[in-house]
């Protein structure tokens, strides 16, 4: 079955050297969700523009979210279903529930919603991520009953972490869709 990976960037969307970019390039059946405004974003419009993309694409998706945007997931589980979403890649989510970890311009998708998944996912962090403590997204990964990952000291698993095309992420996004395709 060939998924859609629907390639959501966070606050500043992906810049030059990310590795969300570099997937984008490499995988046929990618897109991007755009948002208006990456660099002073409203939590109910990126819902909406969520939301949007993920009506508008044709069959199954894999969802690829990186920092803010695995917020913003959580948000839009919160309040939508969509039966095309098989399940999630969640990536250095953004503590924004912590003044000292994210910047005021994304505290407006605070509080991050604790609720279980409808789908299956998997949460990928950092020991030295400065947008989250790596035990609080272990604490995000049991609430939204997601697959906890930690691949050490990398950073916040942006351009700045020189992941390249990233091969142990994409190692865990074929585990994701393997998990999918054998239920």
């Amino acid at each position: 079955m060939t998924h859609t990976l629907l390639i959501v960037p966070g606050l500043g969307d992906s810049s030059k050297g990310h590795w969300q970019n570099h997937w984008l390039e490499h995988f046929p059946h990618a897109q991007k969700v755009v948002q208006k405004n990456w660099n002073n974003p409203q939590l109910n419009d990126w819902i909406n523009n969520l939301n949007h993309a993920i009506i508008n694409t044709e069959g199954p998706i894999i969802i690829v979210a990186h920092s803010l945007a695995a917020v913003l997931i959580a948000h839009w589980c919160d309040k939508n279903y969509n039966p095309k979403v098989m399940g999630a890649l969640l990536v250095a989510p953004a503590d924004v529930d912590s003044k000292e970890h994210t910047p005021p311009e994304t505290w407006n998708f605070a509080p991050i919603p604790l609720i279980s998944f409808p789908f299956p996912s998997v949460l990928v962090t950092s020991d030295n991520d400065p947008y989250i403590d790596s035990n609080r997204a272990q604490f995000l990964a049991e609430k939204w009953q997601s697959r906890y990952y930690n691949i050490g000291n990398k950073g916040h698993l942006n351009a700045a972490s020189e992941l390249g095309l990233w091969d142990e992420g994409q190692q865990l996004l074929n585990d994701l869709i393997l998990s999918i395709e054998q239920k």
